[in-house]
């Protein structure tokens, strides 16, 4: 395919994706973006911004409608999600303009915590013992076999929002019962102890092509529910865990039919045993600024490079990976009862970056060696923990 402008569809009802708009302009494309008239004053990068479409709320059929009566004179090539909430909504869009890229039984993989673990176990990648909430026997059947305690989770959340931990047989089948009719877009799954960690890469062909292996010093769901200060470290390079980990990503990336992308994909640890779980992944960069993680880490901007591997799909063309460094970077983020507070006591060297959002303070941190990345962190979350932190109750979305 010659070296023409193709037309990108970018489609985010959140406000994020900026350095891949970039990256899709810079690679001489027309970038049109689809998201909601409330983040109409956000910071996007409108000098990369073609051309806006700004919807209320999001309504499939008249979204489909708009974007049918737009092709008639704008053709698109490539129709591409930003945010986890939005890949099966534009994996329905794909499969309605015929357009290449994920469509909706691949995007479920990637969306959805049962099919994940249905599909997982299916193809051998280790997963916590779980069932669905359909079959009274079974759910019964569960709470007699495996031993509490145990998560309920819901199917299409992201990170930890609507998980609870459930501890007793009685007690689980009141918050079922609680559920009501919404208990199938729920399941429970066995909690284990354990280091959480996640593995951010970019695929190409139907391979891992890049992935950088991290661990949260507190997990996600501790964080959330604990009112804890977030924190995530580069796990040590060349390490049997890195190696395990990697190796069981490319399996749960293959195994899911992931073709060309970005890909965020959380394991557990377990304390006991040492033994590796799948947890979940998602067909998009990580959120909790992961990716600058990352990027301060390897030299990898996941966003950028993402908006090329899909151009160069489009193209027919060879990606190539820019070269990878092999730092170590740790980041700090806390809610803050500062609007804005000032971080200008943090003096050391290795900061590379300082999180500028109202009553939020963070930080990253690189450096040559992991072990001053997990002093660096362990003295700021000292710091921040009894000068700046404030804490919010996590949304429990009705359990």
């Amino acid at each position: 395919m010659s070296k023409k402008a193709l037309n990108f569809l970018c489609i985010s009802t959140y406000f994020k994706g900026e350095d891949f708009l970039r990256s899709c302009k810079a690679q001489g494309n027309n970038v049109f973006l689809l998201t909601k008239k409330k983040l109409e004053f956000e910071a996007w990068p409108w000098e990369a911004i073609d051309e806006v479409f700004y919807i209320e709320d999001w309504n499939q059929n008249d979204i489909t409608k708009g974007i049918a009566y737009t092709f008639r004179t704008i053709k698109f090539d490539r129709f591409v999600a930003l945010d986890d909430f939005d890949v099966e909504k534009v994996a329905l869009l794909r499969e309605h303009f015929r357009m290449p890229g994920m469509g909706r039984t691949t995007a479920h993989y990637f969306r959805d915590k049962l099919a994940m673990r249905v599909k997982a176990k299916s193809e051998g990648v280790n997963v916590p013992e779980f069932t669905d909430l359909f079959h009274n026997d079974d759910i019964n059947a569960y709470a007699d076999t495996v031993s509490p305690p145990w998560l309920i989770k819901p199917r299409l959340e992201a990170s930890a929002t609507g998980i609870k931990k459930i501890h007793s047989k009685e007690e689980l089948w009141q918050v079922i019962n609680n559920l009501g009719d919404e208990r199938d877009n729920y399941l429970v799954e066995k909690f284990a102890p354990g280091d959480v960690y996640h593995v951010d890469g970019l695929n190409v062909d139907g391979k891992v092509k890049f992935s950088r292996v991290s661990k949260y010093l507190d997990t996600p769901f501790e964080v959330a529910h604990g009112g804890g200060v977030f924190r995530s470290a580069s796990c040590e390079i060349g390490s049997k865990t890195e190696k395990a980990l990697q190796k069981m990503n490319a399996d749960v990336m293959k195994a899911f039919g992931m073709k060309f992308g970005a890909s965020h994909t959380e394991f557990i640890q377990s304390k006991a045993t040492g033994e590796l779980f799948f947890l979940e992944t998602s067909s998009r960069v990580g959120g909790a600024n992961l990716a600058e993680m990352v990027q301060y880490a390897s030299g990898i901007n996941l966003w950028a490079e993402w908006a090329k591997i899909e151009d160069a799909n489009l193209r027919q063309i060879a990606y190539k990976l820019p070269k990878v460094k092999n730092q170590y970077a740790g980041i700090v983020v806390s809610l803050s009862r500062f609007e804005h507070p000032d971080t200008s006591s943090f003096t050391d060297k290795e900061i590379v970056w300082r999180m500028n959002k109202p009553w939020h303070i963070g930080l990253i941190v690189v450096s040559d060696s992991s072990e001053r990345v997990m002093d660096l962190l362990n003295n700021y979350t000292q710091r921040i923990a009894n000068e700046f932190h404030a804490s919010a109750p996590a949304p429990d979305k009705s359990l």
